[in-house]
C-alpha cells in the first residue's frame, strides 16, 4: 500500500522568521526535507504535501522548487492572496514557475482571520472560485467556531474541493465534544468536503496524551466523512511537540480499522490532490 502524509512543514529561519512559534520553542529552529525524509521513509511513508507555513508570496514558489528536487514532496499547498484583483493570473503564474506542477491546493490562515465570517466576504469568495477553476484544492485551516461559515462558504462553492486540516482543531485537551461534532457533521453532509487526520496530538495535553483522549474525535470524522474522504496528515513538524512522526502514523494506524486504511493512508490524498 502507498502511504502518503498528506500535511507537513518545513522552514528555514535564515530565510524568514516563523512569527507563530514562541521564543523557546522547541520547534523555534530550521526543518528541512533532508530532515524529514529519513523519519518519513523510516516510517515506510512513500510522498507527502507540504503545506504553507506564512502568508507570504515567497514562500509558494520556494517550495514548489523543493518538490521538484525532492522526489519524497509529491505535491505543495501554497499561499495567495485570496482577495487580490487578479488572483487567476496569479495562480497560472505559480503554475509556471519551476516546480509549477506540484501545486495541488492553496491555504490561508483563516484561524488568525479576527472576522468568522472571512471566509463569506465577496472579494474571499471571488478567489476561491478562481482556486477552484484553476482545478486546485483549497485546504482550511481554522478553529472551531469558524466552522459555520466553512460550511456555508462551501455549500456556496459546490464546484471546489475543501479539504479540512487537523479535523478543524477539536478541543481535545478539554475532552469537550460540542459544538465542534454538530458543527463538523454540517460541514461532512457537503460530499466536496474533506478532513485532513492530522494535529490532534497537539490539540491534546501535550505531555500526557493517550490513544483513549483522541478516540472520540477520531470517531467523529469517520464517521462523519467516511474512510474514502479521510486522509492522514502527520503535522511535521509541529507534532514533535508532543509526539515523533512514527508515533503519530502508528496512533492514526490505531484510532482507524485495517479496512479503511488504503483510502486514509493513500487513496484519498492521492485522489483530491491528484499526486
Amino acid at each position: 500500500m502507498t502511504v502518503v502524509d498528506a500535511h507537513h512543514h518545513v522552514w528555514d529561519l535564515s530565510v524568514r522568521d516563523q512569527d507563530w512559534i514562541a521564543e523557546g520553542s522547541p520547534i523555534r529552529r530550521d526543518f528541512t526535507v533532508r530532515d524529514l525524509a529519513p523519519e518519513a521513509r523510516a516510517a515506510g511513508v512513500d510522498s507527502t504535501v507540504l503545506v504553507q507555513t506564512v502568508t507570504v508570496p515567497e514562500e509558494t514558489p520556494e517550495f514548489l522548487a523543493l518538490a521538484d528536487e525532492h522526489e519524497l514532496i509529491a505535491g505543495v499547498v501554497g499561499w495567495t492572496d485570496l482577495t487580490r484583483p487578479d488572483v487567476a493570473d496569479e495562480l497560472a503564474r505559480l503554475r509556471e514557475l519551476p516546480g509549477g506542477r506540484y501545486l495541488k491546493g492553496i491555504r490561508h490562515q483563516v484561524q488568525g482571520e479576527p472576522d468568522p465570517q472571512w471566509l463569506l466576504r465577496p472579494d474571499v469568495r471571488r478567489g476561491l472560485t478562481a482556486v477552484a477553476d484553476a482545478g486546485l484544492v483549497y485546504d482550511l485551516v481554522v478553529l472551531p467556531h469558524q466552522l459555520p461559515a466553512c460550511t456555508e462558504a462551501a455549500a456556496a462553492l459546490p464546484q471546489l474541493t475543501f479539504v479540512l486540516d487537523h479535523l478543524g482543531k477539536p478541543p481535545i485537551a478539554s475532552g469537550a465534544l460540542e459544538p465542534w461534532a454538530s458543527d463538523l457533521r454540517a460541514l461532512a453532509a457537503l460530499p466536496h468536503t474533506v478532513c485532513k487526520l492530522s494535529g490532534m496530538v497537539t490539540e491534546a495535553d501535550l505531555v500526557s496524551w493517550t490513544i483513549d483522549d483522541l478516540r472520540p474525535y477520531a470517531d467523529v470524522v469517520l464517521e462523519a466523512f467516511g474512510p474514502d474522504r479521510l486522509m492522514f496528515g502527520s503535522d511535521w513538524p509541529v507534532c514533535t511537540l508532543a509526539a515523533t512522526f512514527s508515533d503519530v502514523l502508528d496512533t492514526a494506524r490505531r484510532l482507524t480499522g485495517p479496512s479503511e486504511h488504503a483510502w486514509i493512508f493513500g487513496g484519498t490524498a492521492t485522489r483530491v490532490y491528484d499526486l
